[in-house]
């Protein structure tokens, strides 16, 4: 009788091992999903893709280099919102005391409070409309299947915002090269061979990078 009395909290203690165990397992699986949907990185990334593509230069700097950087930044930036998350929701889950359904809620509504930050109420009524669903009446009965992609939606138009006024200095330059070369009749010589150098070096004058990530990071409200 003791035997059997000890060995079934045992087996109780171990079957809740195996199932945190595989629940860690599964949020790394989908990790790279969440982060891309759910965090600042999408709209890092495609900043920094933008200045790499006014320059002219598609493959300079390489991609690992774009998205290390991104990710990096990403951290910075949502450092408040991971402490908040594993205070609350990941850190009591694996003591154990709570359960993995008051963990997910918990570790969610920093999320979601970040995300509604971000999220115009334009772009949340647009995702309403296609799903053909009522508004909510307050921020808290937003569902998140609805909110990430009006998140997703405000993120791709910030990046493109900040990408127009990255652009736009660069494409000047190229329309004075090409207009002082047709000017001189070198309507031969590529305009990218003279505007390249003066893009760099004014990009480097200006300390353009520096610029470009306090400019992103300071976007998020």
């Amino acid at each position: 009788m003791p035997q059997t009395a000890l060995a079934s909290p045992l087996a109780a203690v171990g079957s809740s091992d195996i199932v945190r165990t595989a629940v860690i397992l599964t949020l790394l699986a989908v990790l790279p999903t969440l982060i891309i949907a759910m965090t600042s990185f999408t709209r890092i990334v495609i900043v920094l893709s933008m200045v790499r593509h006014a320059f002219g230069m598609p493959e300079t700097p390489p991609n690992a280099v774009l998205v290390s950087l991104a990710l990096f930044l990403t951290m910075f930036s949502m450092k408040p919102v991971a402490e908040e998350m594993h205070k609350q929701a990941l850190q009591p889950y694996l003591a154990g005391r709570v359960t993995l359904e008051a963990a997910m809620e918990k570790g969610t509504a920093p999320l979601r409070r970040f995300m509604l930050a971000q999220t115009r109420d334009e772009d949340l009524a647009t995702i309403y409309r296609a799903s053909r669903t009522p508004l909510p009446s307050t921020p808290d009965q937003v569902e998140l299947a609805k909110l990430v992609p009006a998140f997703i939606i405000n993120e791709l138009r910030v990046a493109f915002t900040i990408g127009f006024v990255i652009l736009l200095p660069f494409l000047l330059i190229d329309l004075v090269v090409s207009a002082i070369l047709l000017s001189l009749g070198m309507m031969m010589v590529p305009p990218t061979t003279i505007s390249l150098p003066i893009k760099l070096l004014m990009f480097v004058l200006v300390d353009g990078w520096s610029l470009i990530i306090l400019g992103v990071l300071g976007s998020f409200r």
